[in-house]
């Protein structure tokens, strides 16, 4: 096992040092043949963890670091497999996608040098068990995803979205920082296990809450969420399918590996998350339903299913503190489940959206329209992949959301008042979330796809390349694996929280019932589309030989229309808009009519939606702080001579400091 842990670390540096020298149309390939190499070992080691074969290694890092711990569980080898699954499938889409821009042999080798990093440095945080170690990993994994987002550095647009990522990640890595100083201060060790023997000693609130917020940086939870609709829609479409679809599950990766080193505030801490998750994925989806980009509404949506994913850990956390099997296993089982479709469906959403973004050069769906006529099969993935985050059968998305219903309903039996009205409040924001849910792709799929052509574009656009589909097709096949056939997933899922909480590890039979619950409703609406299906093939063979007439329906007097008088989808979601106007701020740019204008002449209007938080709390505050920073700017003034005075002046203050023993 040592050895592939070796190698899975040798690659990536051997790949970075190859693809620089390969013929330009080979870089791709290479770096997804390494990719899939890398995949395959550390695949090995987590497959072999969740069949009960542990690895628990040590490297000697030197003086400072000491012996680096290197552990693959069964929760670490769960995430490296969503890692390595949404990579491969990101690469070969990536390959497709990245040949509509210049041959620019250089840019491309740095992409895909980056992206095999990328990749390993997310394998290598679930592995690495020490503070500092952990941090270095996580510093790679941000520094590799901030160069990926700016693959289009010639945007200015582009650029202030991967110095936004880099700050918020940074910001993420001092609070993990003083987190493991605080462990190192009170224990005098780096190791993971530390934080364990901490929280027995002292209060536990305190420093999860200091984690829950440098992870909550990269999982995406209100209010530290901001980077997210920024940097998802600059990036290339493959990133950001990669970035959605496990990047922020990291953080989810870090708050879970906190909780199972816990021994107190379970209920307090349960009762945080949960409330602050609901906030999340409210928040998220309430943002989704009016943008018009519909990659930064896909950003918004990511936003809404980590608030899923909180609510589930919060029923976990209540069960743990309560003393419930029941609620640990669907409110961790529904999370961890939900991590793995999650990845699946949105990876498969932005992937699409890629799609549509290549042949049309352009994010903004007012401009778009009756796309599915020339690009039908990303019309049907688009589709799947909606109904699939919409939580609707038969896709995978309803299974997870189903466990996570199942957890607020048995936190109403606790016998406690005050659980049983929050229990009923989350219910019903998960209720909330999931129709705004279907009100945003409703919206997005219809002026996309449907329809008319709102504008004309710059060529016509058709069916993107069998290398971009191919990815797809295999995303829709896992997603209906799990639909259909839950109960493995959910044996797994079982295996993984009996490993962090030996103690509420829950009958096995009890997990079938409800996988048998949801395999049972995944299967009778495969039923309904295999019989639908059915019925239009009959159909469509009964018709086949028979002669067709074609002719415009009634229009209501219009039997001609124009193309601007469909309905757009802001017009869809206004009402949305106008309900939650408090938090989400339109911004509207046109002059008002004066009363001597009897004969207007042309008039432009333009509105969009700002982010609640960024607008009224993170644009102030970076405002006064610039502001502040400039009455210190005479200090850089670009004379010789200052700077020397300022080396005096510091060696001054030194010296009269070790003269009086202030400072050893």
């Amino acid at each position: 096992m040592t050895e592939l842990i070796v190698l899975s670390w040798l690659l990536p540096l051997f790949a970075v040092g190859l693809i620089p020298f390969v013929p330009s149309k080979y870089k791709p390939y290479t770096a997804a043949v390494f990719i899939l190499l890398g995949s395959l070992v550390s695949g090995w080691l987590a497959v072999s963890a969740l069949c009960g074969d542990v690895t628990n290694t040590t490297f000697y890092a030197g003086s400072f670091l000491g012996n680096v711990a290197v552990r693959i569980d069964a929760l670490s080898a769960w995430f490296i497999l969503i890692i390595n699954f949404t990579a491969i499938a990101g690469a070969f889409y990536g390959t497709g996608y990245l040949k509509a821009y210049p041959d620019d042999a250089a840019k491309i080798s740095w992409h895909w040098s980056l992206y095999v990093l990328f990749h390993f440095s997310m394998v290598w945080v679930c592995m690495l068990q020490n503070g500092f170690a952990f941090l270095i990993a996580w510093e790679v994994m941000s520094l590799s995803s901030m160069m990926l987002v700016i693959f289009d550095h010639h945007k200015i647009q582009t650029l202030r979205a991967g110095l936004n990522y880099l700050v918020q990640m940074h910001i993420s890595v001092v609070l993990l920082t003083v987190g493991f100083i605080w462990v190192y201060s009170q224990t005098g060790s780096l190791d993971f296990a530390a934080i364990g023997t901490f929280f027995r000693g002292n209060p536990n609130t305190g420093l999860f809450m200091l984690f829950f917020a440098g992870f909550g940086f990269k999982a995406g939870f209100v209010p530290l969420h901001s980077w997210l609709p920024h940097a998802h829609p600059a990036a290339p479409s493959h990133i950001s399918g990669v970035m959605s679809g496990v990047i922020v599950k990291l953080g989810i990766y870090g708050i879970i590996r906190m909780i199972s080193y816990l021994h107190a505030d379970f209920i307090v801490l349960g009762e945080i998350v949960i409330s602050l998750s609901v906030l999340t994925g409210i928040y998220g989806i309430l943002n989704a339903s009016v943008h018009r980009d519909f990659k930064k509404m896909l950003a918004y949506c990511t936003i809404e299913n980590i608030g899923i994913i909180g609510i589930g850990i919060g029923v976990g956390l209540i069960g743990m503190g309560t003393g419930s099997p029941l609620m640990y296993f669907l409110g961790f089982g529904g999370a961890l489940l939900h991590v793995l479709n999650h990845s699946l469906f949105k990876s498969l959403l932005f992937f699409s959206a890629g799609s549509v973004y290549q042949q049309t050069h352009t994010r903004d769906m007012e401009k778009l329209g009756g796309l599915i006529k020339s690009m039908p099969k990303t019309a049907v993935i688009f589709l799947v992949g909606a109904i699939a985050i919409g939580g609707i059968p038969p896709f995978n998305g309803f299974v997870s959301e189903f466990l996570i219903y199942c957890g607020l309903i048995a936190g109403m039996q606790t016998g406690s008042i005050y659980l049983l009205l929050l229990m009923i409040m989350v219910l019903a924001g998960l209720s909330v979330i999931g129709g705004l849910s279907v009100l945003a792709f409703t919206k997005t799929f219809g002026t996309v796809f449907l329809g008319q052509p709102r504008s004309v574009l710059p060529h016509q656009p058709h069916e993107v390349a069998p290398l971009m589909l191919v990815p797809q097709y295999i995303i829709i096949a896992l997603m209906l694996t799990i639909a259909v056939v839950p109960q493995f997933f959910l044996h797994l899922v079982n295996d993984v929280l009996s490993g962090l909480s030996p103690v509420l590890a829950l009958d096995p039979q009890v997990a079938t019932g409800y996988s048998n619950t949801a395999a049972g409703v995944g299967m009778f609406s495969l039923l309904l589309i295999a019989l639908t299906g059915m019925v239009w093939f009959i159909r469509s063979r009964v018709v086949k030989n028979r002669v067709s007439a074609f002719g415009n329906t009634w229009g209501c007097g219009y039997g001609n229309p124009d193309r601007v008088m469909q309905y757009t989808g802001k017009s869809f979601s206004k009402p949305v808009g106008k309900t939650f106007y408090f938090l989400l701020f339109e911004k509207k740019v046109y002059k008002e009519l004066k009363p001597e204008e009897i004969f207007p002449g042309q008039k432009r209007y333009d509105s969009h939606y700002l982010d609640f938080f960024e607008f009224n709390f993170i644009e102030p505050f970076t405002k006064y702080l610039i502001r502040g920073a400039g009455y210190f700017r005479f200090i850089q003034n670009g004379r010789t001579q200052s700077y020397v005075m300022y080396g005096i002046l510091f060696i001054l203050v030194m010296f009269l400091l070790t003269m009086f023993n202030i400072i050893p």
